[in-house]
């Protein structure tokens, strides 16, 4: 479990002075000059660092809504038009990313967060290209190459985090971590407008614009990226490495982890009665037994070590996997009904979604500013407020009405959860696990997030196509899209509780702590 001091553990440390161990620190020490090299950058250079590193999300969350307003162009192409179908474009992307970013965080412990960022890069290049090349063959090659594509960004992303938690202490590094999640709807707000423009041309210019870019960026931060100190896992023989990176309980954990996605996002395509659904469901049960049986009693190095899972940590869990789900299903059913139901254009709602330019990159900002000084629980709350009113408002949006109105706010306050909800879950996790498993905080959080997304798409999907009557008249489609929608709005609603019960359990505790420390003060003085 050393190892999961290291490498990713670095995201935790806005909010922990540090989770090195004292061994490490001892070393460090002796060698300050090398320790934190872009400390040491000129501005210009500094920048630079920041933009490479902070790409990475910004191609994330690109590579999600560059297909999400030309599901149906794609889908002509290909002469597929089923519902369930077509949420794989989405869903399969975020699936490999909540599926594989824990092990992409444990190999950049191992072998070097640099290598496995720059690895991330070109992976998203080649499949982003096979993506573009699959319309000469047929949609499954198309969902494949999709698929294959998460598995970049679940590399890249845990060791970006990584990448700033080694190259920068403390006063820079917060701010760092600000731009990464500011980032976000800058991605998001590209990946719509450029989606939209080169669909206009031909859909394949989509990924094959994103595959030139891509490939540009792993051979940028080869160079702008520095060569961060190694740590003492990274001079261990091979073989010892093999062993800390625990493979019998990570295939255990991403077979269970596919197969329970697989089952409900394909159950939205060929329906629960195919035998098939229920067999991948039950062998994900499983899988997920045998995967806790290895962490548990066999692995000499867990990758989820499971005495970090607390009853806070399960709080903050379920809070954030209901808020992402939400939101992932209110993006998608949002942009479906503007699309399908409303007559609205891809370039049109492109334009529509560019106030989350001025409210992510704020919300972020200020979340990375006062984050140290309002409690997390607070910033927790507030996201998943957030999530549910936009949920209600979007529930309710009449497709004829116009964009200033239900569309506009519901956009902004959408984004706000975002920027709030992801930092304040790394920032809990970090301060209520021991010190040795804050290792996998961000890792474990962001896995949470895109697996949400993914599940989520797969639990509204069942629900949209039995009660749509086979979505043959607007009319279906929007009673569909509304019975998803307000399932969005049950599922934050839920997360709200949560959190408001986890605000009062911490109230509680700090109330108790303090109280005690009272009492220790006068037996003080007595003494």
């Amino acid at each position: 479990m050393a190892s999961s001091t290291q490498g990713n553990s670095n995201p935790a440390l806005p909010y922990n002075a540090s989770t090195t161990s004292p061994d490490v620190e001892a070393v460090q020490s002796s060698k300050d000059d090398s320790v934190y090299p872009a400390d040491a950058f000129s501005l210009p250079r500094r920048i630079l660092f920041i933009v490479t590193v902070c790409i990475s999300m910004y191609i994330n969350q690109l590579g999600l809504c560059n297909t999400l307003t030309t599901l149906r162009i794609i889908g002509d192409s290909f002469g597929i038009s089923n519902p369930g179908t077509l949420s794989w474009l989405i869903a399969g992307y975020s699936l490999t990313i909540g599926t594989f970013i824990l092990i992409g965080g444990r190999l950049g412990d191992e072998f070097g967060n640099k290598k496995m960022f720059v690895l991330g890069m070109s992976w998203l290049s080649l499949w982003s290209l096979v993506a573009g090349l699959s319309v000469y063959s047929n949609h499954v090659l198309f969902v494949f190459a999709r698929v294959f594509q998460g598995m970049g960004p679940a590399l890249t992303l845990p060791n970006a985090l990584g990448i700033f938690g080694k190259s920068f202490s403390e006063g820079p590094r917060n701010m760092a971590f600000a731009w990464f999640s500011a980032a976000a709807p800058l991605g998001a707000v590209t990946g719509l407008l450029f989606g939209a423009l080169f669909a206009m041309a031909w859909w394949p210019w989509i990924f094959w614009s994103q595959a030139i870019g891509v490939a540009f960026v792993a051979a940028f931060a080869a160079w702008t990226i520095p060569d961060l100190p190694l740590q003492e896992e990274q001079v261990r023989p091979l073989r010892q490495k093999l062993d800390r990176l625990d493979l019998p309980g990570g295939a255990a954990g991403v077979t269970a982890l596919v197969l329970f996605n697989l089952a409900w996002n394909q159950a939205v395509v060929v329906t629960w009665r195919e035998p098939y659904v229920y067999v991948c469901l039950i062998l994900s049960f499983i899988f997920g037994a045998l995967f806790f049986y290895i962490e548990i009693y066999r692995a000499n190095h867990p990758i989820l070590p499971i005495a970090a899972f607390t009853s806070d940590i399960m709080f903050v869990f379920a809070c954030t996997a209901a808020g992402w789900a939400t939101f992932g299903i209110w993006l998608f059913y949002v942009v479906r009904e503007a699309l399908d139901i409303g007559g609205q254009t891809p370039i049109q709602l492109a334009a529509w979604f560019t106030p989350i330019l001025v409210t992510g990159v704020a919300s972020a900002l200020t979340v990375g500013s006062i984050i140290s000084k309002v409690p997390a629980p607070y910033i927790m709350m507030v996201g998943q407020i957030a999530f549910l009113v936009t949920s209600i408002i979007m529930a309710f949006r009449p497709p004829d009405s116009i964009y200033w109105t239900y569309f506009f706010f519901g956009t902004i306050i959408a984004t706000i959860g975002m920027d709030t909800s992801l930092p304040a879950a790394i920032m809990i996790f970090a301060s209520v696990v021991p010190r040795q498993y804050q290792g996998m905080g961000a890792s474990m959080v962001m896995t949470i997030v895109n697996y949400s997304i993914s599940l989520g798409l797969g639990f509204a999907g069942t629900i949209e196509t039995n009660i749509n009557h086979g979505g043959h008249t607007k009319a279906e489609l929007l009673h569909g899209y509304r019975g998803a929608l307000w399932f969005s709005v049950g599922l934050t609603g839920l997360g709200t509780v949560l959190s408001l019960i986890f605000l009062l359990k911490n109230y509680r505790k700090q109330k108790s702590n303090g109280n005690e420390a009272e009492e220790d003060t006068p037996e003080k003085h007595q003494s």
